[in-house]
């Protein structure tokens, strides 16, 4: 399409093909354009009053300057969406009725298009400036890595009862653990592991059979867990067991 500019009741005006744009605050004008315009400005000025060619260079170096400020703060904006491949991120879209969508997902891989970055993530593409939220890897670990729900457990030697540990999360999203092993802290942080033969567990919970809990001396201990996960993640402060009563001879 070629551009050309007019001067209408002395407005300048600036058409593309058939399409018509006067200038305005609304316009999107590239340096083409505004070449274009000074021309036009000095072809139609005032002869008898023309306007002074320092004032035609300044308007060229301000423009100038400032298209060298969009460059270089496009340029920032592709090399920070570049640096999101394999980051976990939150693509927040709105759509023509207003309807806000979220997706959350890895970002595959990055491509600019006319000056424009988009992340891909499963296939589709978002646009750059749609994404609201961008995890840490440490952090991301933090929310699928196994993990024990805070809480404190019961056993008394004079009625002695199965010990259950609930809200136990083995993990997800790679992070996952098959099993875990547990083992008794006291006060002096001495170790004592439970047999597995005396553990069972089901939908989040541990049951503690009561034979394994029989010897222990009244106190209160810590119950660490072991996971078996890729992190071999450890948890020793969650669960807090108090041993009550005196050991039956």
């Amino acid at each position: 399409m070629s551009t050309v500019a007019s001067v209408v009741d002395g407005t300048v005006q600036i058409s593309e093909s058939s399409q018509s744009t006067e200038t305005s605050s609304g316009s999107s004008l590239d340096k083409e354009d505004f070449l274009l315009l000074l021309v036009t400005q000095m072809q139609y000025q005032d002869p008898l009053s023309p306007t002074d060619n320092t004032e035609y260079v300044a308007q060229l170096a301000q423009f100038s300057e400032l298209e060298q400020m969009q460059n270089l703060n496009s340029t920032a904006t592709n090399s920070v969406a570049y640096s999101l491949v394999g980051k976990e991120v939150i693509v927040q879209q709105t759509s023509s009725t207003g309807t806000v969508s979220e997706v959350q997902g890895t970002v595959d891989y990055v491509t600019i298009s006319n000056g424009t970055a988009y992340v891909v993530i499963d296939g589709e593409q978002y646009d750059y400036d749609d994404i609201v939220q961008v995890f840490d890897d440490s952090y991301l670990a933090s929310l699928y890595m196994p993990s024990v729900t805070s809480q404190s457990v019961e056993y008394n030697h004079q009625d002695p009862q199965d010990v259950e540990v609930s809200g136990i999360d083995l993990g997800s999203e790679g992070y996952e653990a098959s099993g875990f092993s547990v083992v008794l802290l006291d006060s002096d942080n001495n170790m004592t592991a439970i047999d597995s033969s005396y553990l069972s567990y089901s939908s989040g919970t541990l049951t503690i059979d009561r034979e394994a809990l029989s010897d222990l001396a009244a106190g209160t201990y810590n119950i660490a867990f072991v996971f078996d996960d890729a992190n071999s993640t450890v948890d020793y402060n969650s669960v807090t067991l108090t041993v009550t009563g005196i050991i039956e001879e």
